[in-house]
């Protein structure tokens, strides 16, 4: 592997590590704690939140009329969603284990929290927890196929990837034969030493 690209992806890493900590100084600024893995505010600060909650009947009757359109079309999505959370956790249930592929924790990804928010209505809510299943099931997906693509196929395309997976760094350059018949070999140890095991 090139070690400039090492390099690079160690520094994106601890730039990662570092976003981290201001959000977490963000947080401690608005007042916000954790326990037992919940958000909790202060007395003081939930009282103002519930304050600035807009009122349901409030919120619908000052909704956009095309809003109000289009809201089927956006809440048809969660068939092919749930159907896509569905199959893939299927998938990783089934394939992982056989090609010795570490799983990927769903809870990592599917976060509900926002309904904890005073400020928000039920409506406020409900969408969020929306947003939240839709974006944290598209990750999850994500890092399963990355995976996937990881194990069966580690070479970089010749064009840039927007997006990509955070193992795609780490992949073989595109026209690197040398080194992707050495990582399949390399794989093909590894999967033997776990049969035996």
């Amino acid at each position: 592997m090139n070690p400039h690209i090492v390099a690079l992806t160690q520094k994106i890493e601890a730039l990662e590590a570092e976003l981290e900590a201001e959000l977490a100084q963000t947080r401690a600024e608005l007042r916000v704690g954790l326990e037992r893995g919940r958000a909790v505010f202060e007395e003081e600060i939930l009282r103002r939140h519930r304050e600035l909650r807009t009122r349901l009947s409030t919120y619908i009757l000052k909704a956009h009329p095309l809003v109000i359109l289009t809201a089927p079309v956006i809440y048809a999505v969660i068939i092919p969603l749930v159907l896509l959370d569905l199959f893939v956790t299927i998938y990783q249930a089934v394939c992982f284990p056989v090609y010795g592929i570490p799983k990927v924790r769903r809870g990592d990804y599917l976060i509900f929290d926002r309904y904890h928010l005073a400020y928000l209505n039920a409506f406020e809510k409900l969408n969020c927890g929306y947003c939240a299943y839709a974006n944290g099931l598209i990750g999850y997906v994500r890092e399963i196929a990355g995976r996937t693509e990881q194990y069966w196929c580690p070479i970089k395309h010749a064009r840039r990837v927007i997006g990509a997976h955070p193992g795609y760094a780490m992949f073989e350059d595109y026209g690197d034969a040398d080194g992707y018949r050495k990582r399949q070999q390399q794989l093909q140890k590894d999967r033997a030493k776990s049969v035996e095991h």
